[in-house]
């Protein structure tokens, strides 16, 4: 009872930052104060919770060495006029007939490259959606194909932050995760690329003008040596180099075409690299400001302090009771049923990607032996259910970075056929077993 009751205000906490539009790093550390307090009531010693909170800390070191990483790369990348070269290409080939498929596809891909939801948005997002208007496109099509595609390199990119939580939280590898998430993402994905592309057949768009882009050219020298730091990921990812490595180099190769192709000084470089691309030209700001070191620091204090709590749940045995109910619950529908209801749960009392990944882990992690196969089931439920809940920061941020409205969530194909899919694929392996 004590569980449910400091879960509750943990919960309410969480929907007020959300409601009143606080930073939810309050309501994160009005729950550690809560965890924390429980550990004292179970007879731990204050020494004890905070050694739990430093083993929680210690699972995701590498992670925030890589946010790191990531955070100069997404300033890098929109400074050197990698992502303008692609978006700017990829522009030509949007025809209004195509264009929500488009949206999806360009959001895949991006956001693959990027490895964040929350960047994709802020860049390729709010250019689908712009071209979208201009066609005439229902907001709610081409906003659940966005919302779908930058989730796309949530669950599959060597440079997504959720990626590497789970096989920091699991300690498995992260392209043997990747490669999982290819083979069980297959038939959610051709049936999203399906759906999209018959509904722009079936609206009807009108035509747009595609000024949007032009703006790239007129800023960026397009020079084909601008995606090389794009080519390094992908031909890294493939050899299965190392993921700090493989960024490190990407990052050195982009400061080098900033350098020669963009005439960006040395010192202009570095301090990009720390507090983000921001163009002088206030209509291109609107699309590519972001990144740096700086962007980082938030999401790496969220992802400290909710692995406080990993630590913290293991030491008290917070979760014993929910293991336990969990645990007879896989034995109806399947471990991966457990797993999925347990992320709707974690992500609807989480507003966040982050601590609905470990709420879910931390119940979930005595049910399935095989760590490869847990590292799969949390990709395929913690990281798309989670931006299906409407108060959640994991969706709310980019809705008002595309400014969509969250029914466009309805359209958001890719996040439900993900986890429905593969929760159809086990229980016919589970029947066919018995």
């Amino acid at each position: 009872m004590l569980e449910l009751c400091i879960l509750l205000l943990f919960s309410v906490s969480l929907i007020i930052c959300v409601i009143l539009d606080y930073s939810i790093l309050y309501a994160l550390i009005f729950g550690y104060a809560l965890f924390f307090t429980f550990g004292l009531i179970k007879g731990k010693t204050w020494k004890d919770m905070l050694c739990y909170s430093f083993r929680g800390i210690l699972t995701v070191k590498n992670i925030l060495i890589i946010f790191i990483l990531i955070g100069s790369i997404t300033a890098i990348w929109r400074a050197c006029g990698t992502i303008a070269f692609i978006v700017y290409y990829a522009s030509m080939f949007a025809v209004p007939q195509a264009m929500v498929l488009i949206c999806f596809l360009l959001c895949c891909f991006v956001s693959f490259l990027m490895g964040t939801a929350f960047g994709s948005a802020a860049t390729i997002g709010v250019i689908c959606m712009t071209l979208a208007n201009s066609m005439n496109i229902p907001v709610i099509y081409a906003g659940g194909a966005v919302i779908s595609g930058i989730f796309f390199g949530d669950r599959c990119s060597p440079m997504s932050s959720g990626a590497h939580l789970i096989s920091g939280l699991t300690y498995t590898d992260v392209f043997n995760n990747i490669k999982t998430m290819v083979k069980t993402a297959f038939i959610p994905f051709i049936v999203t690329v399906v759906l999209y592309g018959s509904i722009g057949l079936i609206i009807n768009p009108g035509t747009g003008n595609g000024m949007t882009f032009h703006i790239f050219a007129d800023s960026y020298n397009l020079s084909l040596f601008t995606i090389i730091p794009a080519g390094i990921i992908i031909l890294f990812s493939l050899l299965k180099i190392d993921v700090k490595i493989t960024m490190t180099v990407s990052c050195l190769a982009g400061l080098f075409c900033a350098g020669l192709f963009q005439h960006i000084h040395a010192a202009e470089l570095i301090k990009i690299v720390f507090f983000g691309f921001h163009p002088q030209d206030a209509e291109l700001a609107k699309l590519m400001t972001g990144g740096g070191i700086v962007s980082m620091i938030r999401v790496s204090i969220i992802i400290c302090i909710s692995s406080c709590y990993s630590g913290m749940f293991k030491g008290t045995h917070f979760f014993a009771g929910i293991q336990r109910f969990m645990e007879r619950l896989s034995k109806r529908i399947t471990a991966f049923g457990s797993v999925l209801t347990a992320s709707v749960f974690a992500s609807a009392i989480a507003c966040n990607q982050t601590l609905a990944i470990i709420l879910t882990h931390q119940v979930c992690d005595d049910l399935i032996e095989d760590k490869n196969t847990l590292a799969s089931y949390l990709e395929n439920t913690a990281v798309v259910v989670a931006p299906l809940m409407p108060w959640s920061i994991a969706v709310s941020v980019p809705l008002t970075s595309i400014g969509a409205p969250s029914v466009v969530l309805v359209a958001a194909f890719f996040l439900y056929l993900i986890p429905l899919w593969n929760f159809f694929v086990n229980i016919v392996r589970h029947r066919t077993r018995k």
